[in-house]
């Protein structure tokens, strides 16, 4: 057993604490059980006298145990022993290094503690100090947290305002002891209550307010409103990126001044669903006879949402409703039109509203018949009119056209509505953008059917209404 034949086991155990030597010494005599001094010397390949100083280092650490005879024979723990007494060790002098390091630190904040005293007083005049370094960009964020006595604003994306209070979770505690009111923009979300959440676990609710933008045009921390730490490059989180510390009265008030005037222009994070429902409800206020929406969503919460809403301000203004149904059956449309607050019953009876399955309208006995389906629109507005109805809103669940794999038919028919409705009627094609996704070139087909329309409405996961875009045609 030469040094070079166990080069990967002997580097292993000098990780424990052990020499090349101790390593090798150790393996031989586990490798041939108990044995003299003179025989592990020849296995191992190292000289006897090496061999003999080097034993009683091994007993000694309780590696090796001897065994009293004539000659003196050693034998070696078995390995799992031997590496539990190396680990026992190595804690033993790490917490006597700890220990020593502490006493240390004690005695040179001791003996420097006017040095520090001195910095502190040349940091009160103004400074700027560029912050590269990760755990020094750390250290000083969590040290102005934990030094602030009024206020923290924080403004940044909503992934960076997240870890942020991750983080800085322990000096945000020292902070809530002082009553530090916290102030947060960030991005609108998709769950408008994460960071709130997180928040309640460090600081009182009524110590903090979260708010969304829709612009973040700057990234910083503002503490006490006499130190700020400005973000200098883009994408990174906060805790990682290069920083701009500031304590300069001129540019620390120009910040704060920015600061209040995007908390004024944001949305408190328990008004978000408010906000969304007004303007939704301002759209449908504007769609008018002949316009032609689509709409891409990529939940079911999103399209109930912005199709019942347009449903509903149909209804209130004595229209008639036809909805075609296609992911979900029209029972389970009905009922989630009740939850959301339709009256079902009484508009099924009136002929006011009505709910079709796809194969009732869009695809009959597997095939799409365009003319047909142009024809079948024609008798609803008609009918519609004839009821005494001021006019006709339509939708429709497309997604029957994706998995009849009718793309090209889809195309056409979209096309052939225009932008602008032959029929004096409004109508909404509603989209999963999830299975838009997995056609064949979704890209084009997504550009093809925004062309088709004259409006774009997105609605987005998970919140309530989602995000709404009205782009004219």
């Amino acid at each position: 057993m030469k040094l070079n034949s166990l080069e990967e086991e002997i580097e292993a155990l000098t990780n424990f604490g052990l020499t090349k030597y101790e390593a090798l010494i150790y393996l031989s005599a586990l490798k041939i059980g108990l044995s003299t001094a003179s025989k592990i010397g020849k296995v191992s390949g190292i000289r006897r006298e090496e061999v003999y100083r080097t034993i009683p280092k091994l007993e000694k650490a309780g590696l090796l145990e001897r065994v009293l005879g004539r000659p003196i024979k050693v034998r070696a723990l078995p390995i799992e022993d031997a590496l539990e007494i190396l680990v026992e060790r190595q804690e033993t002098e790490a917490s006597k290094k700890l220990r020593n390091l502490i006493i240390t630190k004690e005695e040179l904040v001791d003996r420097l503690g006017h040095v520090t005293q001195k910095y502190h007083e040349k940091e009160e005049r103004a400074n700027f100090v560029l912050i590269t370094e990760k755990d020094t960009l750390s250290k000083r964020v969590s040290s102005l947290i934990e030094r602030a006595e009024s206020t923290i604003d924080f403004i940044d994306s909503f992934e960076n305002a997240f870890r942020f209070v991750l983080i800085y979770a322990d000096a945000l505690k020292v902070a809530r002891k002082k009553n530090v009111k916290v102030r947060i923009i960030t991005n609108y979300p998709n769950d408008v209550e994460l960071i709130p959440r997180s928040l309640k676990k460090h600081v009182p609710e009524n110590s903090f307010i979260v708010k969304y933008s829709s612009s973040l045009p700057s990234r910083y921390a503002i503490f006490d409103g006499n130190n700020a730490m400005i973000t200098t490059s883009t994408g990174d989180t906060f805790s990682e990126s290069k920083c701009l510390w500031t304590n300069d009265a001129n540019l620390v008030g120009i910040i704060q001044r920015d600061f209040e005037d995007q908390i004024k222009d944001s949305v408190d994070w328990k008004d978000v669903d408010d906000i969304h429902i007004q303007k939704l409800a301002q759209i449908m206020d504007r769609v008018k006879p002949r316009d032609h929406l689509v709409l891409f969503y990529d939940s079911v919460k999103a399209k109930h949402n912005t199709l019942f809403s347009y449903i509903h301000k149909g209804l209130e203004l004595n229209q008639a409703v036809a909805y075609v149904c296609a992911e979900e059956t029209t029972d389970q449309v009905l009922e989630a039109m009740r939850e959301y607050g339709i009256e079902v019953e009484k508009n099924l009876q009136t002929k006011a509203l009505s709910v079709l399955d796809y194969t009732d309208m869009y695809i009959r006995d597997g095939e799409f018949n365009m003319d047909e389906v142009m024809e079948l629109w024609a008798k609803f507005y008609d009918d519609a009119i004839a009821r005494g109805f001021t006019g006709l809103r339509v939708t429709g669940e497309m997604s029957c056209f994706i998995q009849h794999d009718l793309i090209e038919e889809l195309i056409a028919y979209e096309n052939a509505l225009h932008t602008v409705l032959d029929i004096p009627m409004t109508a909404i094609c509603a989209y999963n953008s999830n299975l838009l996704s997995k056609v064949e070139n979704p890209i084009n087909v997504y550009s093809e059917l925004v062309r088709a329309h004259g409006k774009v409405l997105f609605a987005g996961r998970d919140n309530r209404i989602g995000k709404i875009e009205v782009r004219a045609g």
